[in-house]
């Protein structure tokens, strides 16, 4: 256990900071899935725009990078991409 006022004050600040960033995480993991789980193409492009201010939200609250961030909405956008590919074959 720390012993300095401090020491115990940061304990207190990285309690309320784990469940904050974990509300963000648990948020982004929905959002993803939800457009993972889409039939259509444009249920999934509707889904991506949701899923996309997630991230962005996410990444401006530094609760992840801004890359990370890039390139997880870059990957569900192929995926979204390659749903309408699917339809017009």
């Amino acid at each position: 256990m720390a012993h300095h006022k401090s020491a115990l004050k940061r304990i207190r600040k990285s309690r309320r900071q784990k469940l904050y960033n974990r509300q963000f995480k648990r948020a982004i993991k929905y959002a993803s899935r939800e457009v993972r789980e889409a039939k259509t193409f444009e249920e999934a492009s509707e889904k991506l725009r949701k899923a996309s201010k997630v991230y962005d939200k996410a990444a401006i609250k530094k609760v992840i990078h801004k890359n990370n961030a890039a390139n997880h909405k870059s990957a569900l956008a192929k995926y979204v991409n390659s749903l309408k590919v699917q339809v017009q074959a």
